[in-house]
């Protein structure tokens, strides 16, 4: 089988992909604008000139410095402007889709980047965003949002982080960088059949914001907190995923009455308000 290999520099292109990763993240259109992308693939590179699309096929990868998407075809499709040069504005990875930088991975079924909003989004029966410190996965769906710099999970997502793991059908984590560039995630929001797990308990909710500096997770709607044969419910929780200290507080004003609790002492179940 021949092995093709086609170089391309485009002058003009700003971007290819991106997601919340390290300093250069995967990101193809950082740094120099002139360096070439270079695309591999096993079955052969088709130029549809009249389609504006490059669709490479057979074990596809495209390589832009330490970045380096794979997927079993790639579709790259581009405009021309009016000064007569061209530019990518959206690309797509079908099939065992990767995209690795030297330290991060994001992978799914399917990735599709559009330029021009800056969005990734990536589909399939796992999807996910593994980072040195952090990896969050999902069912469905994982979206990531350059500008805001905001990765969206659906589908029975998961956030694991230092021992610690938070579920929900949606999570929302923004990151930062530090110092050296490096990203990683400051915040999480997660809403619908929350669950934050932790070493001692697990905690279920509606709502949950978890701070990962302070490794406090602020729960909301339908709280129960349960540590061996222990029980607390209430409308609002903060666990502490740090400590391991939790602290559940009553439904004041919300028309919910106090805190309640099931409590196994010695084998016997008393119950608390």
């Amino acid at each position: 089988m021949i092995k093709w290999r086609l170089r391309i520099v485009i002058s003009l292109l700003a971007v290819l992909l991106v997601t919340p990763v390290s300093a250069q993240g995967l990101n193809f259109g950082s740094g120099d604008s002139d360096s070439p992308i270079e695309v591999y693939a096993d079955d052969g590179i088709e130029w549809q000139q009249d389609a504006l699309t490059f669709i490479a096929r057979g074990n596809a990868r495209a390589v832009r410095g330490e970045v380096t998407v794979y997927g079993d075809e790639l579709h790259a499709f581009y405009r021309k402007l009016a000064d007569g040069g061209t530019e990518i504005w959206r690309l797509d990875a079908i099939n065992n889709v990767r995209i690795v930088t030297p330290g991060e991975t994001a992978s799914g079924d399917k990735g599709v980047y559009d330029v021009d909003n800056g969005i990734l989004v990536l589909t399939g029966k796992k999807v996910s965003l593994v980072t040195p410190t952090d990896e969050v996965i999902a069912d469905e769906q994982l979206e990531y949002w350059e500008r805001k710099q905001m990765a969206v999970a659906r589908g029975n997502a998961q956030v694991f982080s230092d021992g610690k793991n938070l579920k929900a059908d949606v999570i929302v984590a923004y990151m930062k960088k530090d110092g050296t560039g490096k990203s990683s995630i400051r915040r999480v929001e997660a809403f619908d059949n929350v669950q934050v797990v932790t070493k001692t308990e697990k905690a279920t909710s509606e709502r949950g914001v978890y701070n990962v500096k302070s490794g406090i997770a602020t729960l909301t709607g339908s709280v129960m907190i349960v540590r061996d044969a222990n029980q607390l419910n209430g409308c609002k929780a903060e666990v502490n995923m740090n400590s391991g200290i939790s602290k559940m507080f009553s439904c004041a004003g919300q028309g919910g009455g106090q805190v309640g609790g099931v409590f196994n002492l010695g084998g016997q179940k008393a119950k608390g308000n």
